[in-house]
């Protein structure tokens, strides 16, 4: 399989190393806007001739097509911000290239009633495009990361595998990580961490549909396994909640996750001042977005690796019936910060983010995963990944769950 790889800061070095070490992939573009940053990451791979590097502006449809062209990939992995969806998304469909993304196309909230009701949501561009891309035989695999793309797969599997009927699904995400020397460091891009927690949360109910919440809305205590413990979590829009209904029966769908106050004050603040606000303004002649600039003055999470400890969890929690019998259960994955670094070079966010594309690739290239046309992960079988989980260094849990305490 030859790959285009559309960024290469954090999650994109952690795919790149990651993919490094089968040899099924023939051949992996390391393309980014910053040259430097992509030969940096061709260093450190073994075999650098599989590892071409290139320029590319994720904004320029043309320029992604072009090498799209020139090196006659297979498939067209983005791995940037969401804003760069759409050009990335259309690039693969005019070049007859397959397509996978770990953020689906945004949201837009509703005009006059944002915390109720959904305006434009996370994805509904590429689903609006589902029946051209079934049309054309292609297929376009969107939310293929741990959240949304593993958790995904482990509601799926829920379903197949372990419930009769589902009351609910809910993704919860926490962890203990702590990054030393600074105030305020967080282990994912800003860019994407404060589109999501600002924006509506958005909750699905079968008897209601999708609704909208208020951002950091529910706070409940979830127990995560491996040592992490109890963490408060909230409600944010994430993309579980849009796709796992698409597939799967269940009464209600929820994303929360473990934020801290200290976080949610910062991103409250941030949009207090305005400086969440993506359109550009002009600063003494200068044009620049108000969040690329917080996302310049904060550290870059693909350089924090060797500062962080701890670990973190990412997993579907499901509530429902099996054989009659109320059950409750939470399938997870902790990805420990020392034993990724030791492992992969990479932090342990990043590097958790990032296994879930690779398998996606693998069952995709030998054929256990066929499709065409827009879909989510809970599309496909579950099984052929959960098998290789392990077998990537990333092994699953599943714990039997009492009820959480909510307050």
């Amino acid at each position: 399989m030859k790959i285009l790889l559309v960024g290469v800061g954090g999650v994109g070095e952690a795919i790149a190393r990651i993919a490094s070490s089968q040899p099924w992939v023939e051949q992996l573009v390391l393309a980014d806007l910053n040259l430097a940053r992509a030969i940096e990451i061709q260093n450190k791979l073994a075999d650098p001739k599989r590892f071409p590097v290139e320029s590319l502006n994720a904004s320029e449809q043309g320029s992604i097509e072009s090498l799209a062209e020139k090196y006659q990939v297979d498939l067209i992995m983005n791995s940037v911000d969401p804003l760069f969806n759409v050009p990335i998304f259309e690039a693969a469909y005019q070049t007859g290239r397959m397509y996978m993304d770990m953020a689906m196309t945004l949201s837009e909230p509703h005009p006059e009633d944002p915390f109720n009701q959904t305006g434009i949501k996370l994805g509904d561009y590429q689903f609006e495009r589902d029946a051209a891309w079934k049309k054309k035989g292609l297929l376009a695999l969107v939310g293929m990361g741990v959240e949304p793309g593993m958790a995904d797969v482990f509601a799926r599997y829920a379903r197949d595998h372990l419930f009769d009927e589902i009351e609910e699904i809910g993704i919860r995400d926490g962890a203990n990580l702590i990054v030393e020397g600074y105030e305020f460091a967080p282990s994912f891009s800003i860019w994407t961490t404060i589109e999501e927690c600002l924006n509506p949360p958005v909750i699905w109910e079968q008897a209601r549909g999708w609704y909208t919440t208020t951002p950091f809305s529910e706070p409940e205590l979830f127990d995560f396994p491996d040592g992490i413990g109890q963490v408060e979590v909230v409600n944010v829009e994430h993309e579980e909640v849009l796709l796992v209904p698409r597939w799967i029966k269940a009464g209600r769908v929820t994303f929360k996750y473990g934020l801290g106050d200290k976080f949610i004050q910062v991103l409250k603040t941030l949009h207090l001042l305005g400086l969440d606000r993506k359109e550009k303004i002009d600063v003494k002649g200068v044009h620049v977005a108000p969040r690329d600039m917080v996302a310049a003055c904060l550290p870059d999470p693909a350089y924090l690796g060797d500062k962080m400890s701890g670990k973190t969890c990412a997993g579907t929690w499901v509530k429902g019936k099996k054989d009659g019998r109320l059950k409750e259960i939470y399938l997870y994955q902790v990805a420990d910060n020392a034993e990724c670094m030791r492992k992969w070079g990479t932090q342990a966010v990043v590097a958790q983010t990032a296994f879930s594309p690779v398998i996606a690739w693998d069952l995709i290239e030998h054929g256990q995963w066929k499709g065409s046309g827009v879909l989510g992960p809970e599309a496909f079988d579950p099984d052929p990944f959960m098998d290789k989980m392990a077998e990537y260094g990333f092994p699953f849990g599943i714990r039997e769950m009492r009820p959480v305490s909510n307050h």
